[in-house]
């Protein structure tokens, strides 16, 4: 009598051991499959991606200058595109930095006591745009959308 109730438990019951099987032999294969591919790399960040490391940065320097003993207020943008002001600035003034970035945008706006004033956007040692003027209370200015 024992082994004709077990028999019959095992015949009701072969729906939920065919099920767990399929679902156990899914898991493997998703297992598998990871392993593959590269997702169970633990050696390298993002499993196997390559990390992307800047390169190619560029000097950028913003110039203004003029009369000597002259000053001016400033305008320009930095290396990430925020603007500053400089009010009372000497002569010669220069803004020096460096990006990562693949372009860069920099302008820089000067207006002096003085009558000769010139503004220059260098970029990795190239000049890119450099302007002077001759007036009293001269104002310049340079923009570079190149960099």
């Amino acid at each position: 009598m024992k082994r004709g109730s077990i028999s019959r438990r095992l015949a009701r019951g072969w729906l939920v051991w065919v099920s767990v099987a399929i679902v156990a032999l899914a898991g493997f294969a998703v297992y598998r499959l990871q392993g593959a591919f590269g997702a169970l790399d633990t050696k390298t960040p993002g499993g196997g991606a390559d990390e992307i490391v800047p390169f190619n940065p560029k000097q950028v320097q913003l110039e203004v200058f003029g009369d000597p003993g002259a000053t001016a207020t400033i305008t320009y943008t930095d290396v990430d595109a925020r603007p500053q002001r400089v009010d009372d600035a000497a002569l010669p003034w220069s803004y020096d930095d460096s990006t990562t970035t693949p372009a860069v945008v920099v302008n820089v706006q000067a207006q002096s006591n003085g009558s000769t004033l010139g503004c220059r956007i260098t970029i990795d040692g190239v000049v890119k745009v450099e302007r002077l003027e001759n007036a009293a209370s001269a104002y310049v200015y340079c923009l570079d959308k190149s960099g």
